[in-house]
């Protein structure tokens, strides 16, 4: 019989691509990550990894046995969740991952919100970049998290997830000016850190329109780099909760690009009583956000 553990190790190096990866991601050492796989070779009776020095490549018989793993943690999952609905009160911990707007706009009033409906509930709060999440959450270490895709920069659907619309939003350039997008071919830009998706975005988007921005300055904190845009040193995107307190002379202008962000959690789990409340939480924080600025369409927390 097939341990779920070694299951859920065999899935996680199917995405991160090394042993070791594996391991840091779900606080193991290396070699305790090998011995696991092995084992789970002898139980399978198969080759299931290739090794090739230091790099292994999963066998055709283990991307297979990839495929069914995430069908068996999902069921157990929502096994787990079942179980759940059948308490009085909601306790233990609840793990939620946000960018750092949303932390600032939408999650602390969901917080709020949770603490003084389900006391019992401890809330843990982790910001990182959408592009972090949907990793973290496989690896058990987010319950719930918001992941973002841009006009420029679609994501693929990730495997052992659910997802859910939450927030689209529009996309604005900063300046100090009323000049088009293509007017700033030769401007200073701002943009956030190279490997994050509004970094990206920033580079696509200009792309699209003919140039390539020339980025002076990074920054991921979109007060930061607002307060940079009034200081005159460059143009930048912002999207709508980026700039829901934006320095008065700083002109934003709408562009066509949007922003979608998602609420996202391991398959299985959508019923789960926690992350249900969660959901509904989050929800009504999002349709308290300005409307002049926000476009939030009028989604209720899909159950189930």
């Amino acid at each position: 019989m097939l341990e779920v553990r070694r299951l859920r190790l065999l899935r996680e190096l199917s995405q991160r691509g090394t042993i070791a990866a594996v391991a840091e991601a779900l606080a193991y050492t290396p070699s305790a990550v090998s011995q696991q796989l092995t084992a789970m070779e002898r139980e399978a009776g198969v080759a299931l990894l290739e090794r090739t020095g230091r790099s292994v490549t999963l066998t055709p018989a283990a991307l297979r046995l990839v495929e069914h793993s995430e069908t068996i943690l999902a069921v157990l999952e929502q096994a787990s969740a079942e179980l759940a609905t059948a308490r009085t009160e909601l306790t233990g911990i609840l793990r939620i991952g946000a960018f750092p707007t949303a932390v600032r706009t939408l999650l602390s009033p969901a917080l709020v919100a949770l603490s003084r409906d389900h006391p019992r509930l401890e809330l843990l709060v982790s910001e990182l970049d959408p592009v972090s999440a949907p990793a973290a959450l496989r690896a058990e270490s987010l319950d719930i998290a918001l992941v973002q895709e841009y006009d420029y920069v679609p994501t693929a659907p990730e495997t052992g997830l659910d997802t859910e619309p939450f927030l689209e939003e529009t996309v604005y350039l900063a300046s100090l000016s009323t000049e088009p997008l293509v007017a700033h071919r030769h401007s200073l830009w701002i943009a956030s850190t190279p490997g994050t998706l509004c970094h990206l975005m920033t580079v696509r988007a200009c792309e699209a329109v003919g140039f390539t921005p020339h980025i002076r300055h990074q920054a991921d904190d979109f007060g930061t780099v607002l307060a940079l845009v009034a200081a005159g040193q460059g143009v930048a995107f912002v999207p709508e909760l980026g700039a829901l307190e934006s320095p008065g002379d700083v002109v934003l202008t709408p562009l066509p690009t949007r922003r979608r962000t998602r609420l996202a959690y391991r398959r299985g789990t959508g019923t789960h009583p926690a992350i249900a409340a969660a959901r509904a939480a989050l929800h009504t924080a999002c349709a308290t956000i300005p409307h002049a600025r926000a476009v939030i369409p009028p989604h209720g927390p899909a159950i189930g």
